[in-house]
């Protein structure tokens, strides 16, 4: 059996890229696993844990972090743990299937570290960060103050972007799905 290969979609907050990856899941168009990440922060209004997120406390959070089960964690804003546990991944990629990771930027090039070539990371990117302003304004669900950290943050990560394999720019929703699709099928067929 042929091993499964790592997809990484990492972008600033608002940028689209679960609407992306979800179109693409939905299409069927590839074997696709999705990685459920970790995280210490509470469940929003419908998610599920194990399908949404795996929600942790902070000590079981740590506690894993402390066994090395993590192929790449961080934390992303203040006592807020994002992480990629690493026997999900590696079941999933010995079973032949290609993992879908949808993760932070400096997670992303850990896992690039980690499974080199059998990986593929790709950064969506918004058109300005007006746009970006715009999107997380129009969502409903962020505060003042929330909008002004993620915008920082997207700041920050918007400076890895020329890291990852490749850069789509998501200023037209179906543009940048038929492209993030086109890069899946270029790196799960070569």
């Amino acid at each position: 059996m042929t091993k499964g290969k790592v997809i990484v979609v990492s972008a600033p907050s608002g940028c689209g890229k679960s609407t992306i990856i979800n179109s693409i899941f939905d299409s069927k168009r590839f074997d696709l696993h999705f990685s459920v990440s970790a995280t210490n922060r509470p469940p929003r209004a419908g998610e599920v844990d194990g399908e949404d997120y795996h929600f942790l406390s902070t000590e079981e959070f740590q506690r894993l972090v402390a066994e090395d089960q993590f192929i790449e964690w961080e934390e992303v804003y203040p006592e807020r743990y994002y992480g990629t546990l690493r026997a999900e991944v590696d079941r999933q990629i010995e079973q032949g299937h290609n993992v879908v990771l949808d993760i932070d930027v400096k997670g992303a090039l850990n896992v690039k570290r980690f499974y080199g070539s059998d990986s593929c990371c790709i950064f969506i990117q918004p058109p300005s960060i007006d746009e970006l302003r715009h999107r997380l304004e129009n969502r409903g669900t962020e505060t003042d103050d929330s909008i002004a950290t993620r915008i920082d943050r997207a700041q920050y990560e918007l400076s890895f972007a020329e890291k990852f394999d490749h850069i789509v720019v998501n200023d037209d929703l179906n543009v940048a799905i038929t492209q993030v699709a086109e890069l899946f099928a270029n790196f799960i067929e070569k």
